[in-house]
């Protein structure tokens, strides 16, 4: 039958590392050869000795209290296999040395980002703004300073894994006792245990509630872009630093103008006659009114630039430019006097009829002369 070191030295399992070695000094004192010539007083002495040896050592006395046998030889077995008192553990000294316990996990820990996102106007967007937002983050609880304990109390070592915040585990295979660690499912890998939760937070040091932040939006922005809040996300648990808050801006449509990169774009409707004819006008831009020449002759779809007049660049100097669009505008619902005076410029013009291209080449060109080479 196995011996039961706890017996052997009459302390309970519970026992504490000073209770176990008063014990031991006590037996050893009793049953020590030198003290006592008895042959059974001897084999006495030498059970004591096994029992503090395994229970002194913490990962022994683990070891021993799942099932393990510490003490059993570690020699290799038949074939050359390690023997039964061959550990999982022992293959990873060999090869790395003393390998150490990953341990209790910590209850404070950084808080999660957030993220939410603001709409603003063009104008806001380009000039930058100062945006209120309210969010709902975890904050740190005023009831226990974030301690997550109520009254003053205090965490407790856990009782099933000693404050080691995991237990093992040992099975027998091939390679003899093999050891495999979880975390304490009654602690859940902190190595304590909180006796008397806070009773508005339950424990977690932190509580949801809502608060209002103003935003400052730079100039330049556009959809998509995201600002940072450094620190200004949800509180860790257990009083741990809060995270980071993130901002996503998205920008309204404007009804004149759109964004291509740092250039502001927009369309300027024209009738045929000042098109034509040339004319200067008033454009009403997102920095005020702004004076526009329209040279004669303007077509559909030809450009006029305005310099400087567009977004900011958000990470350098300057701005882009305000592009307007000419839209010659066809008249339509003439009236007979409208119609004649329309039809005396295109007779003037020699334009009472357009001939449609043809698509023959032109004279002289390439292919003409090719055709006339072979004739």
């Amino acid at each position: 039958m196995p011996t039961d070191h706890y017996a052997v030295l009459g302390v309970a399992r519970d026992a504490s590392a000073e209770e176990i070695k008063r014990a031991y000094r006590r037996l050893a004192r009793q049953y020590h050869p030198d003290v006592s010539g008895d042959a059974e007083d001897a084999e006495r002495f030498k059970q004591v000795t096994n029992a503090y040896e395994v229970l002194s050592d913490p990962r022994k006395r683990e070891m021993y209290d799942l099932g393990g046998d510490p003490l059993r030889s570690s020699g290799a077995g038949p074939g050359g296999m390690p023997g039964d008192g061959f550990t999982f553990t022992d293959i990873f000294d060999a090869f790395f040395g003393q390998t150490s316990s990953r341990g209790p996990r910590s209850r404070t820990r950084r808080g999660q980002d957030a993220l939410l996102r603001i709409e603003i106007d063009l104008a806001s967007a380009l000039f930058g703004t100062e945006h209120e937002v309210q969010v709902d983050t975890a904050v740190g609880c005023p009831s226990c300073g974030g301690q997550g304990t109520s009254d003053g109390s205090q965490f407790v070592p856990c009782d099933v894994c000693r404050g080691r915040g995991e237990i093992s585990h040992v099975q027998r295979s091939f390679l003899g006792q093999v050891m495999t660690t979880r975390p304490c499912p009654q602690c859940r890998g902190f190595g304590t245990v909180n006796p008397r939760p806070c009773h508005e937070c339950a424990g977690d040091g932190r509580v949801r509630t809502r608060r209002t932040l103003s935003i400052k939006v730079p100039p330049g922005v556009d959809t998509g872009t995201r600002l940072q809040l450094s620190g200004e996300g949800e509180v860790g648990p257990g009083g741990g630093p809060p995270g980071d808050l993130y901002v996503e801006v998205v920008v309204r449509p404007h009804p004149v103008f759109s964004r291509e990169g740092d250039d502001l774009l927009c369309t300027l409707p024209l009738p045929m006659s000042a098109a034509a004819l040339g004319t200067s006008l008033e454009l009403e831009t997102l920095d005020g009114p702004r004076p526009v020449e329209v040279p004669p002759g303007t077509q559909f779809g030809e450009r006029i630039v305005l310099r400087g007049l567009g977004a900011p660049r958000l990470r350098s100097s300057g701005r882009g430019d305000l592009v307007v669009f000419v839209e010659v505008r066809t008249p339509t619902g003439l009236d007979e006097r409208q119609r004649a005076l329309l039809g005396e410029l295109a007779a003037v013009r020699g334009e009472e009829r357009v001939a449609a291209p043809s698509g023959a080449p032109a004279e002289g060109g390439f292919f003409a002369r090719l055709r006339e080479k072979f004739q």
